[in-house]
């Protein structure tokens, strides 16, 4: 099981029902591929650094979870044909990274 991290853009046009929507969707994708989740993020609506679709903003949302290798290919295919996905973006943590991203919950954990 290798660990990963996926940051992901919704079109700021969609209700919050739809983003829940959503983000359960990839979500129980990932869950039903034997994959588990470590830690979600709702980054809510940012501005984009670049116009995506003639839009200047998304909503941001990040997963970090351990799953097969396998899982990946057809989890970043549901990303493509979601048209409510603007983009996404999944990286394979190395050890380094899994314990920064330790290290940002903890501390996010601290300051809520």
């Amino acid at each position: 099981m290798n660990h990963y991290e996926t940051v992901f853009i919704l079109n700021p046009v969609l209700s919050e029902t739809q983003i829940e929507e959503t983000v359960k969707k990839f979500e129980d994708f990932l869950i039903k591929n034997g994959a588990k989740m470590v830690s979600k993020e709702d980054w809510g609506l940012k501005k984009l650094a670049y116009p995506i679709q003639h839009k200047k903003s998304g909503f941001y949302h990040l997963f970090e979870f351990t799953a097969p290798g396998e899982a990946i290919g057809p989890y970043e295919l549901e990303f493509r044909r979601d048209e409510r996905v603007m983009r996404f973006l999944t990286v394979k943590l190395d050890k380094h990274a899994i314990a920064w991203a330790e290290k940002r919950r903890t501390k996010l954990k601290a300051n809520a």
